[in-house]
């Protein structure tokens, strides 16, 4: 069951796994649009600096990251059919995000 913290009155899951935390973006994103979060976090990941920020924060972190694979996702990002599949695309081609944590987790 995930913890919940409360920023500026907004209520913010938080799922602890083997000494690390990880927080809702969904919950966030309520703050800017309650009926279709999905839709300012499909933004953000679509978003230059995000995939340039997340492509710096895997390579310092994981040591499974391919950063060849990432390349594609960095020279397409910004452009308006780039489209980054949180899960999907990220996860299987460039070996990042290594729990999988799905929706149901981080909104309980």
């Amino acid at each position: 069951m995930a913890e919940k913290i409360s920023v500026q009155g907004n209520k913010i899951s938080i799922i602890s796994r083997e000494q690390e935390d990880y927080i809702s973006l969904t919950d966030i994103a309520k703050y800017r649009n309650k009926q279709e979060p999905f839709a300012i976090n499909n933004n953000w990941m679509r978003n230059r600096s995000t995939i340039e920020f997340l492509g710096l924060w895997e390579k310092l972190s994981n040591p499974d990251f391919k950063p060849l694979e990432f390349e594609r996702f960095k020279s397409e990002a910004g452009s308006n059919y780039f489209v980054l599949l949180t899960k999907i695309n990220y996860r299987i081609h460039t070996e990042a995000i290594s729990e999988n944590l799905g929706p149901a987790e981080l909104s309980k």
